[in-house]
């Protein structure tokens, strides 16, 4: 494949081997066909902490579907679900109607906002611990590693010649990956339909075509993503990289080597003989760990990468290697720009986690939460749309009057039967007649919209030209709950 290029400082291989730094003007491939890449297991506060996310998200993920929440006898009792033929977006105790888009659009702000806070506070942390590419990779990993052994004993079996072993443990591993990429295709349709009907229609094989093609799409993509594509997804794929690097400045913490403390690299004996003479000797005793155990292949001691997700495995390991031979530990750290070219001055340095960035977008989130809050505390279970006849505009009867006609769109968000009086206001003299109906007794039923046909009247003499706003007011018996809307009343 012919590749494009770009210049770079340093290119990392897939191998785990210390890769060379190359020089200003060598040319560095801007896409490069996948090599294989087998993470070691590692040990360590941040690995545990991923493994705390992996298993919380994907509970919530593959069992949020079965749990119930009561709304009445003619609702659904699914605490979340996506209503498509409803038009009906359930979530625990909210129900959000097709004219209430608008909280989904505050969601999505908030989740952009609560992005950019985490990159300015700490990078590509949402890459390394949350993002859905990162949890399914993580699962799919170990998986290879609890079929095939650990780092070695893949790259041995790879290269191995086919044997029955060898076919064994890649046919039980393929497996376990598609039947996780199938439950999660399935578990994504559950969202979309009573979870345990859907269930019991996919296993007798009653479901809809279309919940089929859902789950084997998202079954393939699944796989292909999280068990082939993996480190090209976030490298090539995934925009948050470069996104991220325009919004970050040098206060944010990154995965970060201390070369001011690694360099120069020396194997422990010839590091213990140079401190010894009084010769300079850094910590790094060059054994590639951190490297070894990095999900998408980065040596972190070249600097930042596009690659590098943040995820401080290399971290854990390094950590490992300097308790083992008796040197301080995070010698790789969450650590500021800012901070390590303080430290290679000599200066102190306090770390400014608070600052006009993260204060900007925490007041921003603040303000779209109080916004979000205040409107659902205000929310009505009533409303009432109106739609102005425009053929003819009005009528003028033989009696001198005048008429427009509407219609009107009754809606009762409850789940239980109202009772609404409708009212006009506006229009002098005006009189209100209800097509077919009492305008005084207005049923509707449970969680639905009554749609009416109305007809209002005036004796009144009217300015020429008239165009007079007209009010109409819907009021519930029981409750006393009121909606309105205006729209105007026509004249000859």
């Amino acid at each position: 494949m012919t590749a494009l290029t770009t210049k770079s400082e340093a290119h990392t291989p897939a191998s785990g081997h210390t890769p060379n730094v190359a020089g200003p003007d060598d040319d560095i491939p801007l896409y490069e066909s996948r090599r294989k890449i087998f993470p070691q297991a590692v040990h360590g506060r941040y690995r545990t902490i991923k493994w705390a996310v992996l298993i919380v998200a994907l509970a919530i993920y593959y069992f949020l579907p079965f749990l119930r929440w009561d709304r009445g006898p003619d609702a659904p009792n699914q605490a979340v679900l996506l209503d498509l033929p409803a038009r009906r977006f359930y979530f625990f105790f909210l129900e959000i109607w097709p004219q209430e888009f608008y909280y989904v659009a505050g969601l999505l702000i908030l989740a952009a906002l609560v992005l950019f806070l985490m990159n300015a506070l700490a990078g590509r942390v949402w890459c390394g611990y949350m993002c859905p590419q990162t949890v399914w990779t993580d699962l799919f990993m170990a998986v290879a590693r609890l079929v095939e052994g650990d780092r070695r004993e893949q790259i041995r079996l790879d290269a191995a010649p086919w044997t029955l072993d060898k076919v064994v443990r890649r046919t039980l591993k393929h497996s376990i990956w598609l039947l996780i990429a199938w439950w999660t295709g399935g578990a994504w349709v559950l969202y979309f339909a009573d979870a345990p009907t859907l269930v019991k229609e996919l296993v007798t094989f009653q479901a809809s075509t279309v919940a089929y093609a859902c789950i084997g799409v998202l079954t393939f993509t699944t796989y292909m993503l999280a068990g082939h594509m993996r480190e090209q997804v976030c490298t090539y794929m995934c925009p948050w990289p470069r996104i991220q690097a325009a919004l970050t400045d040098e206060y944010a913490l990154n995965v970060t080597y201390c070369y001011d403390r690694g360099e120069p690299r020396a194997s422990v004996k010839k590091a213990a003989a140079a401190r010894a003479a009084g010769k300079p000797a850094g910590d790094c005793i060059d054994c590639d760990q951190c490297v070894a155990v990095c999900p998408t292949g980065v040596d972190i001691r070249q600097g930042s990468q596009l690659a590098c997700i943040q995820c401080g495995l290399c971290i854990d390991a390094c950590n490992t290697v300097m308790t083992k031979i008796g040197r301080p530990g995070e010698l790789i750290t969450y650590e500021s720009e800012a901070n390590m070219e303080a430290r290679l001055a000599g200066k102190p340095f306090v770390q400014r986690l608070i600052r006009l960035r993260t204060l900007l977008y925490a007041a921003l989130i603040a303000a779209v939460c109080g916004l979000m809050l205040t409107t659902l505390m205000n929310r009505s279970t009533e409303g009432v749309s109106a739609l102005h006849d425009r053929n003819p505009l009005f009528v003028s009867l033989s009696d001198g009057s005048v008429r427009n006609a509407y219609t009107l769109r009754l809606t009762n968000k409850q789940i239980g039967d109202r009772t609404f009086a409708l009212s006009i206001s506006g229009v002098p003299g005006a009189r209100l007649d209800v097509v077919g109906d009492d305008a005084g007794k207005l049923a509707i039923g449970p969680d639905q919209t009554r749609e009416l046909r109305v007809l209002v009247t005036t004796h009144d003499k009217l300015p020429p030209s008239a165009s007079l706003p007209l009010t109409f007011q819907i009021r519930d018996v029981a409750t006393g709950g009121t909606a309105s809307v205006t729209d105007h009343f026509i004249g000859p």
